[in-house]
């Protein structure tokens, strides 16, 4: 594609329906166990709120997860939301020995048992190989599905994540099983690339922004699967009505909602699972602000930044005596 940057910033769609997913938040127990009430309770709300649930993501630790943890998040998770509400949960097969499509199809078949819609995070066993190759593996995984969703995602998250070139993704594009593809590069310029690609070769292809550091990108055309949704997912389906709508207080909310993102995503990238559950404590979501122990962690002044992102969106906080939970 060589259409140029300027003519791409001048693509804004206003007045467009959004779609939202949240990848949500796992949270812990001061005992260290799943806090599964908590996280049943926080499904329900986001659906109730306007956005679907994604589970077993980058969000959820995925990474950390055994086959037991990630089968029970799906049986929880279709426990809360009842029957018929769709959900997405996370294929995700790094580190596991066996012919990587027949791992993916397992991953794949226990999501969708439970009724959900399987996205395909990347592996490594991938990486460097030509673009015929990747799309053969994920066109043979995704037979048989009907609604299957890609994973772009970059290395800053997870060392299993890669960018994919343009050849690649427009051979994705290509396979009718798969209906969209999450894009998490946190580059604007890649990401119009996506989109203009899009538009000119698969228009019904769904690009679901998972810049955090750019949650604006729903202007272009992008839909969005972010972790940051999670933090405060009402905040999130009021903005994309207040965008529908042409509604100027837009602008006021996007900006204070990237302000949280900006302070949640800084360096190292992988902490701001542990931001979330500190912001989720503060505004009474969860029961405590621990994390996964095996994810980074934030300092100990973490929650004050956190308490001034809450006050900028309306929320109200624990009494700064409870922030430790």
């Amino acid at each position: 594609m060589t259409t140029s940057i300027a003519s791409l910033l001048q693509r804004q769609k206003p007045g467009r329906k959004v779609q939202g997913i949240a990848a949500a938040l796992l949270p812990y127990a001061a005992d260290g166990r799943v806090a599964v009430e908590a996280f049943q309770a926080h499904l329900q709300a986001t659906h109730r709120a306007g956005l679907m649930n994604a589970v077993n993501m980058d969000t959820g630790y995925v990474n950390y997860l055994d086959e037991a943890d990630k089968k029970g998040v799906l049986c929880w998770t279709r426990e809360a939301l009842g029957k018929d509400v769709p959900f997405v949960g996370g294929a995700y097969i790094e580190g596991q020995a066996g012919d990587v499509v027949e791992l993916y199809k397992k991953q794949m078949n226990a999501i969708a048992e439970c009724g959900g819609i399987p996205i395909l995070f990347q592996t490594g066993r991938l990486h460097g190989k030509p673009a015929n190759e990747k799309a053969a593996v994920y066109q043979a995984a995704c037979q048989g599905f009907p609604h299957v969703l890609a994973f772009e995602l970059g290395q800053m998250f997870a060392p299993n994540g890669e960018i994919f070139d343009e050849e690649t993704v427009r051979r994705l594009m290509d396979i009718p099983e798969i209906k969209g593809m999450k894009h998490s590069s946190l580059d604007r310029i890649t990401e119009l690339r996506r989109l203009e690609l899009r538009d000119a070769h698969r228009p019904d292809f769904r690009i679901y922004t998972g810049n955090d550091l750019g949650i604006n990108m729903i202007e272009y055309g992008s839909d969005y699967l972010l972790g940051l949704a999670t933090f405060a997912p009402d905040k999130f389906a009021e903005r994309d009505r207040l965008w529908e709508a042409g509604d100027p207080r837009y602008y006021g909310l996007s900006d204070a909602l990237q302000y949280l993102g900006n302070v949640a995503f800084r360096e190292p990238v992988p902490a701001y699972k542990h931001s979330a559950a500190i912001f989720l404590h503060l505004t009474g979501r969860i029961p405590t602000d621990q994390t996964h122990p095996k994810n980074p962690t934030r300092p100990p002044w973490e929650a004050e930044m956190l308490r001034d992102c809450a006050r900028r969106l309306g929320l109200g906080c624990l009494d700064a005596r409870a922030d430790r939970g």
